[in-house]
């Protein structure tokens, strides 16, 4: 079952899209962040297989504000990429999960975070700075910015130092936006945590490679083997 809801904090409102497991429940929660364009109708098939999965899945519209952002190239999507206001979306983030937190659905079980792209960026920022998260699955989240500004004032591998909930992260060795180098510098700042961290790189896959809406970025084989690892990691964490 899907629906869409709203609910406000500081006085804007927000909206998600909600995907809920078949039964009476209680299920584990899940904040999922789409990508840079949004809640599209990929990220909505993505709810609602994790909600196949028993995750009550709330797919968060990071965009309630100003509405899905027009981005005709890459050279658009990189101009809006910075522009976002980290402290904005973090603090969305973290209302996002006391919401799914608090659904009867879920019932007080505990509450992952999932991202994609852009998504992982901020899922992984969220896993350190968002109260009341169990786990974390983060697939192809950039790891730095060209620069910081006051808007976005650390870079997402420097925070990484305060992860605080077990981390699953997935790369493929041909990203063109994430190097390589990058991805092994991350391994070693959540090594350093005492979390539970793990870092899985598929050699023949690149960005977007769980997309299968992209026939360009898909890579069956890696989104393949990644999907029951990330289910499983939830579960496992969450339960």
């Amino acid at each position: 079952m899907t629906s869409e809801i709203t609910w406000t904090r500081n006085g804007d409102v927000l909206r998600g899209h909600v995907a809920t497991p078949a039964g009476p429940g209680p299920h584990l929660g899940l904040v999922l962040i789409p990508d840079v364009r949004g809640v599209s109708a990929h990220f909505r098939d993505v709810a609602a297989r994790f909600a196949a999965e028993g995750f009550f899945t709330l797919a968060i519209d990071l965009y309630s504000r100003e509405g899905v952002p027009d981005l005709p190239d890459m050279a658009a999507v990189g101009r809006w990429l910075a522009a976002l206001p980290d402290r904005r979306i973090l603090d969305d983030l973290a209302s996002a999960v006391a919401v799914v937190a608090a659904r009867p659905e879920v019932s007080g079980r505990s509450v992952g975070i999932t991202g994609f792209c852009m998504g992982g960026q901020y899922a992984l920022m969220a896993a350190c700075t968002a109260p009341g998260l169990s786990a974390c699955v983060s697939w192809y989240g950039m790891l730095r910015y060209a620069e910081t500004a006051p808007h976005r004032p650390v870079q997402p591998i420097d925070l990484a130092s305060r992860l605080a909930c077990p981390f699953l992260g997935f790369f493929g060795d041909q990203d063109g936006i994430i190097p390589t180098a990058d991805v092994e510098a991350l391994r070693a700042v959540v090594a350093g945590t005492g979390q539970v961290a793990e870092i899985v790189r598929y050699a023949d896959a690149g960005h977007a490679f769980f997309n299968d809406a992209r026939p360009e970025t898909y890579r069956p084989a890696a989104a393949a083997d990644a999907w029951p690892r990330a289910v499983g990691f939830l579960r496992h964490h969450l339960g």
